[in-house]
């Protein structure tokens, strides 16, 4: 599963699987692939919810996922895709046979993603494993609560964990893979992976994955 995963820039991931092809908060897409099955939104931000972006990966059997918080938003979208579905955090969906569960992502430290916003991180269930994609949070008890085999865990800080508190949660949840993201572009350092790779502990193996640095 893991060489199925791409992490373009910053957190814009695509996840190629057996229920299809799944964007994740497309950002700064290089390309016009038209290929998405599913696009996935995890707040509002300009960086995760780019309409352009998004653009460049739908096709009108698409499906769009996004918290309900933000689902009028979403719905600029609703005319050239096959449906767009709100969820809240803390919930199981079963969406045309992909499942998916929701976890709250927020800042604990700081105030850039208020809990209250009801944004979300996702985990995927995929061909026997769970993905967690952690989107913009911080150490919460939620996220240290994840039960995954594959986690991609924001580490540039400013808005959201540092490399120190990401490798925490890593160290605590034990996937048997991380990958790090968020870093390298808006917020972050091109070095922050390796730095945080070294803070993450065996048997837990950490996979660069970042394809584009701005």
């Amino acid at each position: 599963m893991l060489d199925k995963i791409d992490v373009f820039t910053h957190s814009s991931i695509r996840i190629k699987s057996d229920r299809g092809i799944i964007y994740i908060d497309p950002f700064h897409m290089r390309e016009e692939p038209h290929d998405a099955d599913y696009v996935l939104v995890t707040h509002q931000h300009y960086d995760h919810f780019s309409v352009d972006d998004i653009r460049k990966v739908i096709k009108d059997s698409t499906v769009i996922v996004s918290p309900e918080s933000m689902i009028d938003d979403a719905r600029e979208l609703e005319p050239e895709v096959k449906e767009v579905i709100g969820v809240r955090p803390g919930v199981y969906k079963e969406i045309n046979g992909l499942e998916l569960e929701t976890v709250p992502a927020y800042n604990t430290l700081k105030p850039f993603h208020p809990k209250r916003a009801e944004w979300v991180g996702y985990i995927l269930r995929l061909e026997g494993k769970r993905i967690y994609i952690a989107g913009d949070t911080g150490l919460t008890k939620e996220a240290k609560e994840v039960r995954c085999d594959i986690a991609l865990l924001p580490v540039g800080g400013t808005y959201t964990m540092d490399v120190k508190r990401a490798a925490e949660l890593a160290n605590t949840i034990r996937p048997e893979y991380v990958i790090p993201t968020h870093y390298g572009s808006i917020v972050g350092k091109e070095s922050d992976g390796r730095t945080f790779a070294g803070l993450v502990q065996s048997p837990v193996r950490v996979v660069e994955k970042m394809q584009y640095f701005e």
